[in-house]
């Protein structure tokens, strides 16, 4: 370092991704005001998540299945649930995908002011779990407003809050998996219905794990989405010439540019891990049993690897950390790709122009969220 590492920063309030960027060329790795070690820098972020041994994922006092389980325990799970995230699982689903989000691209008023999280971003998410999942389209209107309480209790900071909103997403799904555990041969024949019936260790999950996952797959999944969104269509409303590639791009074009658009500005802030033993990294001393932050947004961004910061798919993507790196890596990336890709090649298909609202910037969010809070565009 060039000199010495500040302690006990706080985040609160401030777009990280700028904070980051800041901090990263003097500073690998900080401390925060709640005591955590937060790496910074692409290499160090990689190597611990590399590093399943001195980093452990059994971080969360909640279980978290798979992304908080550790070694064999987080192989056996992962194995049930990449059965319903792989290409074959998939592809039935994106004519699916593209019915949803033909008709709300459709629906969408022109030439007035919309916000490209709240009012595409987060209807689409929704919309597309639900079709996925087989979740009544009853819930729409209650998982929109969880979603905005959630963004705000996590941008508090207010534990209680954030604690209460989750178990709120918990009981919405009960809701789901209960009837359906109670039907026996007479549940519908969907994603959570299989999901009930799946088998780990010669036994049936449990409540308490098909709840874990299936917060995992939406709870987390619906508003990473409605960021990307926010994320994607910002970047768009402000590059005219990469609507145009877009426009005529291969479906591998289209995601190489997703992934370069999302790792410039990455929604998918931090994961956490805490350490086995003592830990060397960033030219950091790190004590056992501490808790470490993986900033991939930081990491994503890192000048030392990314030549500037330039848009650049091709040149950048096998460096590229959005869905993270190692046997943890997201286990939806494909799910999320495909949707957002279709959800963009509908948006283009359908719009003339795409422009940032007059007199109304984009609004960014603050930590520990990223991406953007809203993004007033409007549509010819």
């Amino acid at each position: 370092m060039t000199d010495h590492m500040p302690d006990d920063l706080s985040a609160a309030g401030r777009d990280l991704r700028a904070y980051t960027d800041e901090l990263r060329p003097r500073h690998p790795v900080v401390k925060n005001v709640a005591g955590e070690w937060v790496l910074l820098r692409h290499a160090d972020v990689a190597a611990a998540a590399l590093d399943h041994e001195r980093f452990s994922s059994g971080v969360s006092r909640y279980l978290q299945v798979p992304n908080g389980l550790d070694g064999d325990e987080h192989t056996r799970y992962r194995n049930v649930i990449a059965r319903f995230l792989g290409p074959d699982a998939l592809t039935p689903f994106v004519p699916v995908f593209e019915r949803v989000a033909a008709q709300l691209v459709a629906d969408l008023p022109k030439g007035v002011v919309l916000d490209a999280v709240s009012d595409i971003g987060a209807v689409f998410a929704v919309r597309a779990q639900c079709a996925w999942l087989g979740w009544p389209a009853e819930l729409e209107p209650r998982l929109l407003e969880w979603m905005q309480e959630n963004h705000a209790a996590t941008r508090s900071g207010d534990r209680a809050w954030t604690t209460g909103v989750a178990e709120q997403f918990d009981e919405i799904i009960r809701s789901v998996v209960l009837p359906r555990r109670a039907a026996d041969g007479n549940a519908p024949d969907d994603v959570t219905t299989r999901l009930c019936r799946e088998m780990v260790d010669g036994r049936l999950l449990t409540e308490l794990e098909l709840v874990s996952i299936l917060r995992n797959w939406t709870g987390g999944d619906l508003g990473s989405i409605a960021l990307c969104v926010g994320v994607l269509v910002a970047h768009l409303a402000q590059q005219p010439g990469l609507v145009a590639q877009l426009r005529t791009a291969s479906d591998e074009q289209m995601d190489a540019a997703i992934d370069e658009v999302l790792r410039l500005d990455d929604p998918f802030v931090s994961n956490r891990r805490i350490t086995t033993c003592p830990v060397r990294i960033g030219g950091v001393d790190i004590p056992s049993g501490a808790r470490v932050k993986l900033n991939w947004t930081s990491a994503n961004r890192d000048e030392a690897v990314f030549d500037n910061n330039r848009f650049d798919p091709e040149r950048n993507a096998a460096a590229n950390l959005v869905y993270g790196i190692g046997k943890h890596v997201c286990p939806g990336r494909l799910l999320a790709t495909w949707e957002l890709r279709i959800a963009l090649q509908a948006l283009l298909a359908s719009v003339q122009t795409i422009e940032l609202a007059p007199d109304q910037p984009p609004e960014r969010e603050v930590a520990p969220v990223g991406g953007y809070h809203r993004v007033p565009v409007v549509f010819t």
